[in-house]
């Protein structure tokens, strides 16, 4: 799965407010169609943007480095 950068927050905010504005365009022009498709990006935008935000607060972890096993002595 790709993850969103978080220093790109800030533009899906942008692209959720143009969005808005598209269906509330496509409201005022009865695009039924037009409607149903803003709403499905606008689901996949706002659970994009809550995953990276929870990615953000989490810590992160050093797996370190594997190194090769020592050989087993019979």
């Amino acid at each position: 799965m790709l993850h969103v950068n978080p220093k790109m927050l800030t533009r899906l905010n942008e692209l959720e407010a143009d969005l808005l504005e598209r269906r509330a365009r496509a409201e005022a022009e009865g695009w039924v169609g037009e409607i149903e498709g803003i709403d499905l990006t606008l689901t996949f935008l706002r659970a994009k943007r809550d995953d990276t935000q929870r990615r953000v607060h989490r810590p992160t972890v050093d797996g370190g480095i594997p190194q090769p096993r020592a050989p087993e002595t019979p």
